[in-house]
């Protein structure tokens, strides 16, 4: 190959890897103009959700209705991610921390009323308030990470954010997940949820993250409207 030809594509492999950035870039912008246009245009009919939710969940159980912990977003930044609580007011979550590392390190992790070999989320149901069972199954405990959303921490659509001592024991692939800002819901979300091992959940986002587009960011949205109201996979 002449040097002259090497020029000509190497040349070429700049103005694609150009073309790239710029159109991911693009992309960015976009997604982000549809995570604050959705949330606006929903935010009266959320922001009164909210309200009942959040009187529901004081009456329910005592302790303050909005539960606040500390994350992973994207390129390893913490930030603090809201939810409704679910959980017992005097419950404490560090107790799950051995439990969700083992989930992560890929070990058969069961929890004390799922003895098929399948993989769940560790909380057993004596620590799930009676109105958290139906926010988890629902999807609406996740409601307030609009805030973390309009603040710019978080997506509608995304990798779900792990927290810190989750991602002390992720393998050098898992960390591509952090690559891009976490959401609400993602690929995973809507085709496994809550019965799949970590790695397969990190296959998804990456899967995702490679092929980002408004479109996928749309279609994921509506399956996952579809998934909550069928009552899949939550809990």
């Amino acid at each position: 190959m002449t040097t002259e030809v090497r020029f000509t594509v190497r040349q070429n492999e700049s103005l694609v890897l150009e073309a790239i950035k710029v159109n991911h870039n693009w992309y960015l912008i976009l997604k982000r103009i549809l995570d604050i246009t959705i949330c606006i245009l929903i935010l009266p009919f959320i922001l009164v959700l909210m309200a009942v939710i959040a009187i529901a969940v004081r009456i329910d159980s005592p302790g303050s209705p909005i539960f606040v912990q500390e994350r992973i977003g994207k390129d390893g930044r913490r930030f603090r991610m809201y939810k409704f609580r679910t959980m017992r007011h005097d419950y404490d979550p560090q107790l799950d921390r051995a439990f969700m590392q083992a989930f992560v390190v890929g070990q058969n992790v069961i929890n004390d009323q799922n003895h098929n070999g399948a993989y769940f989320k560790p909380t057993k149901n004596e620590h799930v308030t009676r109105l958290g069972r139906v926010l988890r199954k629902t999807s609406l405990d996740e409601t307030p990470q609009i805030i973390n959303i309009l603040k710019g921490e978080m997506s509608l659509i995304g990798p779900r954010p792990n927290l810190p001592w989750e991602v002390e024991k992720y393998q050098d692939w898992h960390y591509e997940r952090l690559t891009v800002l976490p959401g609400i819901t993602g690929l995973a979300q809507v085709r496994g949820r809550s019965c799949i091992t970590f790695d397969h959940i990190v296959r998804f986002d990456i899967e995702y993250i490679h092929n980002l587009s408004i479109k996928s960011d749309l279609q994921i949205l509506w399956k996952t409207v579809a998934t909550v109201l069928n009552g899949s996979g939550a809990g």
